[in-house]
């Protein structure tokens, strides 16, 4: 024999061309067109295209064409593999006519074993007992449903040809055994050409064992032992082991000999595989599959027999024992055990719905007792929904079973494979549990087992870093225009300096030996004004939109703390940090929190925390402003400043009392507006913010916060408000401004002369304007004073030349403001509403009519009734400005058309009372133009929610986002639900973008660049950009990089180009009137009209992918709306085909 033709395609076409080499045969391959890039092709000597036309399994099964292609390449031979033609009785016929020796078993063993129904008899003719069943095939449905009365359920209808789990259904009712009919005689039509099947009596809990024979034509006939394939589901293995370890000697003797004693009554020639169900010490034949075996590999392991070479060799007509060197049967053993898993492309969690798509990475595990048989696994391979879903089949060999066992678990660790979903996940599940390990597995073992299907999420940290970096260089960071990325200097970061000394005590010592009461009094007991330093938070939300990230914190915390132990406190968290970080920095603000706590375990850490909204912007029960308080403390929060945007106090005191349960200080803030110094203001004059501080006092506030969130504090008005406050209450007084005009250091100056307690600051590179005045500054306007901060300067000089650096960085997000603005005590707007309102104007196109929008915010608030302006009320005036800029209206035409005007949601809702009630209540003329019929409240929002359960919106956000939340991110989700869930797809999609430096997360990466991306200690990713491929049709880009040394490709839209191609509409995964196709493929079968009627459980459609077929059920009653796709159709996971209206 000197050329073989392989019938067959991946894997086991590969096997084959690997042991003709071995026999120095040359080789001929065959392949459909779809299949072009498939790697057997390339491992043969010679291929060529097969079925040119037909459909891709079609050309498989085109045996006219193959035999053409075999006697013009000049083959001797031809190997069907598993599959496809390998049972075919026509093909081994035309083979035989031809002249063409068919490597396998002869025309006459097809006919028998080929047909279940011949088999069977075969089988109890040779003395073997077999399942009970139909005799011939069925040729109705009535035939099934009346063997099963007469045998009873559940029964097994099987395809009469082929195997692999195709053309099988089990039926536990009359209904499952129609609708089982159908599809098993469609799916074997499909995958063999024939649909004839059979039934029989289905065996509940057997285990599923097979013994390998080869025969040859002089008459021998051995068995190589046992292979137990209990493991599989839908009929189709999924794990083999050989040989069976639950299997004593006897039973294995008798087994194997029952095999030997079938295949020597027919005088069986070449490889085939005999299979049994056993149930206890009973066993019953089921079939004979006369053909190599996929798991053929894990039986050569361990008997050292080349099963393959053998066939090729009994072809040509050789003895096994003379020629081929077999020992004969009393002389063969085997040694040790095998595993073979067979890692595909099917989706565990949806069903073991095959995926389709490119492959990004392969990496493939080795080492010693290791065999790997691929198919067409390889980085950039492309898994197509036309053929078998499978990658690799991965088998190990140990002296035992359990050491077997523990090199499958470290060769399925190893696999790294991404761009397609796998059963990598699932496999691991499978080989730990102990009743696999234990070789008592049946073959309902996946079936009864749940916890195998419960996988830690993968992380693919390579890739999804990578695509992350390829989407911003492609199209940008959002909100700000693309540019070329910059080259920056590292930032200089100060070495570590000295250790906190022993004989400083801080607040954050204090309050943890001693309790918040304690702190109250030791802050009346300091000579010196305290520090609170804001540049984690206010300071870079006034100046840079809040988009400052964790890791530019996370670099300077330890050396803050150790530069300045005597801050009071460190403000890092609340305000618009969680919006911003979940929004915009795709980050936790959760995680910031923890991150911050451990590096800075000396200081007290501060948020700014909104009475009734906590860090979100509607109100909230109360239970869940509680909960929140808990799990910040619990986290890492000392200090809540507590506000309401309103100054209304009804707002403030379950938080303010929430947080004194929970051990930390409470600081109530007053927050100032106006000018008490002008007498046509008198709204908001001494004696109101003095009354409010006696109250807050009462209800246990700790500190008192003067919460000057505009910077309207005047110099003069300062002294005058901190002396009057310090003669009114007896706690602690905390001031905190902007320094928009720049007026900062005077006011402070004055404050610490009246006695104020505690002063907000932030270090010099990011301070003044419409953040807090500069901490450095300060010392020097109170240096050789009776009160001057405690600090080493020159260390805080060192932390600020850090700061100097990265504030480069966030260029694109700076507020344009370079000198003092005084036109603030114009507009009165809040800093950090500044930044954030400038930010929103860019977006909506009016970034050029600023000024319009400043002087239009001034307007707004009097409109309004002169309100408190802090987050969430600041915000409803700068949305309601830009909403009378954007629309050119004044307020005269909001008191003449404004019954005809749909104002913006926040403003409806400040106006109905859901942020509470402003001093001295809403303008009453313009609230009824605003609500219109809509009701108005005055009470407590708070007081009207129902508590939230948090179990029910645990299981909500549990099944939205794919596994157990934890509480934080409940309560995120609560505040922020739109957007956590945004954040969670965003971190799904491009992983912990955290680890990127600052540079590249916001400006992608230059050609040629190289970044090294610590992903965990220890663990370094090493990038670099080598291509941006020019776009296709789509307006998709190849973005080329070079990952730890190996080539990978990302492909990104851009969104500057418009696609050519019409997308189609995808099915929405939280409407379930939307019916989405469950895998790519294409629609075998649509069994509905437009508007007709359907019951919950009628089928709808059938697809196809894979050579498997899923019937798509409806999920309720209702009527059929629309049909997007028809049959024939080719369709991608997840579009939607059809819609179904719930009657």
């Amino acid at each position: 024999m000197k050329k073989v033709l392989v019938a067959n395609r991946g894997e086991i076409a590969t096997r084959v061309f690997r042991a003709c080499s071995e026999l120095n045969i040359k080789t001929v391959a065959v392949y459909a067109q779809e299949d072009e890039y498939s790697v057997h092709r390339f491992k043969a000597d010679e291929a060529y295209v097969v079925g040119k036309g037909k459909r891709p399994i079609d050309a498989y099964l085109d045996i006219e064409d193959i035999i053409r292609i075999a006697k013009e390449s000049g083959a001797e031979a031809i190997h069907p593999g598993y599959g496809f033609l390998s049972e075919n009785l026509e093909f081994a016929k035309r083979c035989e006519e031809e002249g063409i020796i068919f490597i396998g078993p002869t025309p006459y063993h097809l006919d028998i074993f080929g047909d279940k129904i011949k088999a069977k008899e075969a089988a109890i003719a040779a003395g073997i007992q077999s399942i009970p069943g139909s005799e011939d095939p069925i040729e109705t449905v009535d035939d099934i449903l009346a063997f099963a009365n007469q045998s009873g359920y559940p029964i097994m209808i099987k395809a009469a040809l082929g195997g692999g789990g195709r053309g099988m259904r089990v039926a536990h009712n009359e209904e499952e055994a129609r609708e089982g009919y159908e599809r098993a005689k469609s799916e074997a039509k499909a995958a063999f050409g024939s649909d004839e099947v059979y039934v029989e009596k289905y065996i509940a809990q057997p285990k599923h064992i097979e013994v390998q024979i080869l025969g040859d034509t002089h008459g021998n006939v051995i068995h190589l032992f046992e292979r137990d394939c209990s493991v599989q589901r839908r009929h189709q293995k999924v794990v083999e082991v050989a040989p069976c370890i639950s299997m004593d000697d006897d039973q294995r003797a008798e087994i194997c000999n029952a095999a030997v004693q079938l295949m020597r009554h027919v005088g069986y020639v070449n490889a085939g595989t005999v299979e049994f169900l056993v149930e206890g010490d009973q066993f019953y034949f089921i079939e004979v599959n006369p053909r190599v075996q996929v798991e053929h590999t894990i039986t050569e392991m361990i008997t050292d027999i080349d099963i393959v070479t053998s066939q090729i060799l009994i072809a040509q007509g050789k003895d096994l024992h003379k020629e081929i060197g077999i020992p004969t049967q009393d002389q063969l053993t085997f040694e040790g055990s095998a595993i073979q898993c067979r890692i595909t492309t099917e989706d565990p969690l949806n069903q073991f719905m095959p995926d389709t798509g490119k492959i990004d990475t392969y990496r493939s595990p080795g080492g010693f007792g290791v065999r790997l048989d691929v198919g067409n696994a390889y980085a950039g391979a492309v898994v197509t929904p036309y053929f078998d879903s499978l990658l690799v089949k991965v088998c190990t060999h140990g002296a035992t079973f359990e050491q077997a066992i523990g090199k499958m678990e470290r060769c399925l660790k190893e696999f790294r494979i991404r761009g397609v979903e796998t059963n990598i996940p699932f496999m691991r599940n499978v080989v730990k549990h102990p009743t696999f390990r234990s070789g008592n597995a049946a073959t309902t073992f996946i079936d009864t087992t749940p916890e195998l299907f419960e996988f830690p999420r993968m992380r693919d940290r390579g890739n999804k870093t990578m695509k992350y970096i390829a989407e911003i260089t492609v199209n940008g960071f959002p909100g700000i225009e693309k540019q070329r990325k910059k080259h920056f200097d590292l930032p200089r970061v100060p070495k570590v300096l000295e250790t906190l000394p022993t004989s400083i005590v801080t607040a954050k010592n204090i309050l943890d030996t001693k309790g918040a009461d304690a702190v109250t009094e030791w802050i009346k007991e300091q000579k010196n004004v305290l520090l609170t330093d804001t540049t984690f938070r206010d300071a870079h939300q006034s100046l840079l939109a809040t988009r400052v990230r964790t890791t530019d914190f996370a670099k300077i915390a330890t050396q803050t703390e150790q530069a300045i132990p005597q801050l009071f406190s460190s403000e890092m968290w609340g305000g618009a940090t969680f919006d911003v970080s979940y929004r915009f920095l795709t980050e936790d603000p959760w995680e910031r929190l923890r991150l911050l706590r451990k590096k800075m375990p000396n200081t007290l850490l501060q948020m700014l925390f909104r009475g009734s909204n906590a860090v979100g912007y509607s109100n909230y029960p109360d239970n869940v402003i509680v909960e929140f308080i808990n799990e910040a403390a619990s986290q890492g929060i000392d200090v809540f400043r507590i506000f309401d945007s309103l100054n209304w106090i009804p707002q403030m005191e379950k938080s303010i009392q929430a947080v004194r349960d929970a051990g930390k200080i409470a600081e109530a803030a007053l927050c100032y507006t106006g000018d008490i110094n002008d007498p046509s203001r008198a709204k908001y004059n001494v004696q109101y913010y003095i009354d409010m501080a006696k109250e807050l006092q009462a209800l246990g506030a700790h500190t008192i916060a003067l919460k000057d969130m505009a910077g309207l504090l005047m110099p003069q008005a300062s002294y005058r408000l901190i002396s009057e406050l310090k003669s009114a209450i007896d706690i602690p007084i905390h001031l905190h401004t902007h320094d928009t005009s720049g007026n900062g250091i005077i006011t402070y100056s004055a404050a610490v002369t009246a006695g104020v307690d505690i002063v907000d600051v932030a270090m010099s590179a990011m301070s003044s304007n419409t953040s807090q005045p500069s901490l450095s500054s300060l010392y020097f306007a109170l240096v050789n004073g009776n009160r001057v901060p405690d600090v080493d300067i020159k260390k805080v000089q060192k932390l600020n030349h850090y700061w100097e650096d990265v504030r480069q960085y966030y260029a694109p997000f700076e507020n344009g403001l370079n000198a003092p603005q005084t036109e603030v005590y114009l507009h009165e707007m809040p800093g950090g509403q500044y930044s954030n309102l400038q930010q929103q104007a860019k977006a909506v196109g009016l970034g050029e009519r600023w000024d319009e929008i400043k002087n239009m915010y001034r307007e707004v608030n009097m409109m309004f009734g002169d309100i408190v302006k802090v987050t969430p009320s600041s915000k409803v005036v700068g949305d309601m400005a830009l909403f009378m800029v954007q629309n050119d209206i004044t307020e005269e035409d909001i008191y003449a058309r404004g019954h005809e005007m749909s104002f913006p949601d926040s403003v409806i809702s400040l106006f109905r009372g859901d942020l509470g009630q402003p001093v001295g209540g809403f303008p009453e003329k313009l609230q009824k133009i605003i609500l219109k019929d809509r009701e108005a409240y005055t009470v407590r929002p708070g007081s009207l929610a129902a508590p939230v359960d948090f179990e029910e919106v645990k299981q909500e956000l549990t099944d939205l986002i794919g596994y157990e939340p934890k509480k934080e991110e409940v309560l995120s989700y609560i505040m922020y639900p739109e957007v956590f869930l945004t954040y969670r797809k965003a971190y799904e999609s491009f992983a912990d973008v955290k680890v990127l430096d600052t540079p590249t997360f916001f400006y992608g990466m230059r050609l040629g660049e190289r970044i090294d991306v610590e992903i965990e200690k220890g663990k370094v990713l090493i990038i670099r950009l080598d291509e941006i491929g020019e776009p296709d049709i789509e307006g998709n880009r190849n973005v080329f990089f070079n990952l730890n040394g190996q080539r990978r490709e990302v492909l990104v839209k851009d969104s500057s180009i418009k696609s050519q191609v019409q997308a189609k509409r995808k099915a929405e995964p939280t409407n379930k009137e939307h019916i989405g196709a469950t895998m790519s493929g294409s629609v075998l079968e649509v069994l509905v009209s437009k508007g007709d009627k359907v019951k919950r459980g009628e089928t709808l459609l059938v697809t196809e992918a894979m050579k498997m077929e899923t019937a798509i059920e409806a999920r309720f009653d209702g009527v059929v709306e629309r049909i997007h796709v028809s049959a024939g159709e080719p369709i991608a996971s997840g579009d939607l085909l059809m819609e179904v209206k719930e009657k």
